[in-house]
């Protein structure tokens, strides 16, 4: 097990940091005020390829290694994890299912126009009341000679109100798992509720989605009936490692504007950065945010192996959320009563950062999963 970056990795790396300064930074204020979908940043990013990152050149992708995609995700959630929250979305649960389980329709009309950014996907998953219970969704596909009917209610969807397909989880009538189908956003019976006003991540807009006597042609379902859930556990550990990535961008953004800021701000006639209470808690970030990117990329290193990493993608989860928060929490107390202030970013990242410990499952969830992994 090596960590250090190849020649690829570090180009990859450097291709989105240099996006990200150039063309991300200087916007990210302006996403999160306006609370809007940036789709021309969107589809930029889809000129990189990130879309594509994750899937074989066969299928039109890049064929590139789940640490090189991480590497990609942690240089765009440094800029804005609005775009960043939006783009993960679509380079994985917004697109996997139309990859693994399409035909040729949905494939070329929706997978490979996705992969370029042109159209955008989302995954409904989540009910008012289903949330970690995944098998608690009442969602209903009733089965029908030609198809299916799918009826049911969705919640917390990103990218819903710009999003021209879904993937849906629901339940069929005769059959208590999961399934997953293939539901474009103009069929009749397709409601996109209003967006949901939130606390941090303003410019990934996300709603409720409705779904009230959609028909379904059969090739619309994805995998096989009651396929769903296993099918979603191929990619959870991905899902999870993904979401630490995102935390470490975040993370690494408001620890390296507390750096900056401590290095400037003068108080009692010298710098804040060079009195010890200070250095102590730039050392106790550093620790955290250092771990959390080792955690991220043994993760990522097992995935590319093929080897088990349920539990390590759940402890990278896990950790890198709850150390994101830590981090940018600290950065404001650095910034004082400029932390509190909207004019410094600082206050976004601490917003922001709150996604991390719900997305992958929440740290209620995994803690108690990685209990029950060790204990039997």
């Amino acid at each position: 097990m090596d960590f250090e970056l190849n020649d690829l990795q570090k180009q990859v790396q450097q291709t989105f940091k240099d996006f990200v300064d150039r063309k991300v930074k200087p916007l990210a204020a302006e996403i999160d005020e306006k609370k809007e979908f940036p789709r021309d940043l969107f589809n930029q990013v889809g000129e990189l390829g990130f879309y594509g990152m994750r899937y074989p050149e066969s299928a039109g992708g890049n064929g590139l290694d789940i640490t090189s995609y991480c590497l990609a995700v942690m240089e765009l959630a440094r800029g804005s994890l609005s775009l960043a929250a939006s783009c993960t979305m679509q380079s994985l649960m917004g697109t996997y299912f139309l990859y693994r389980f399409g035909d040729d329709e949905i494939k070329n009309k929706y997978f490979a126009e996705a992969l370029k950014g042109n159209k955008i996907g989302g995954i409904c998953m989540t009910e008012p009341n289903a949330g970690s219970d995944l098998l608690g969704v009442k969602s209903i596909a009733k089965v029908t000679k030609d198809g299916f009917i799918l009826n049911g209610q969705k919640t917390w969807i990103t990218s819903a109100p710009v999003a021209d397909f879904f993937t849906v989880l629901a339940k069929t009538d005769n059959h208590e798992q999961l399934s997953i189908f293939f539901v474009p956003a103009n069929l009749k019976g397709v409601m996109v509720g209003k967006t949901i006003e939130k606390l941090g991540l303003c410019g990934s807009l996300t709603s409720e989605v409705g779904f009230v006597d959609v028909h379904l042609p059969k090739n619309y379902l994805l995998g096989q009936i009651g396929g769903g859930t296993k099918c979603l556990m191929e990619i959870l550990a991905e899902i999870r490692i993904m979401t630490a990535a995102l935390a470490i961008g975040v993370a690494t953004a408001a620890y390296e504007d507390a750096v900056e800021y401590a290095k400037t701000r003068e108080q009692f006639g010298k710098a804040i950065g060079t009195f010890q209470a200070m250095r102590t808690k730039f050392a106790d970030m550093a620790v955290q945010l250092e771990t959390a990117k080792h955690y991220v990329f043994y993760a990522a290193w097992l995935s590319e192996k093929n080897m088990p990493r349920q539990k390590e993608s759940m402890l990278a989860k896990l950790y890198a959320s709850e150390c994101a928060n830590s981090i940018c929490d600290q950065a404001t107390r650095v910034f004082a009563s400029y932390g509190f202030a909207m004019e410094y970013p600082v206050q976004r990242y601490f917003r922001d950062a709150r996604f991390t410990l719900i997305g992958g499952g929440t740290s209620e969830i995994l803690k108690n999963n990685i209990g029950k992994m060790i204990l039997g």
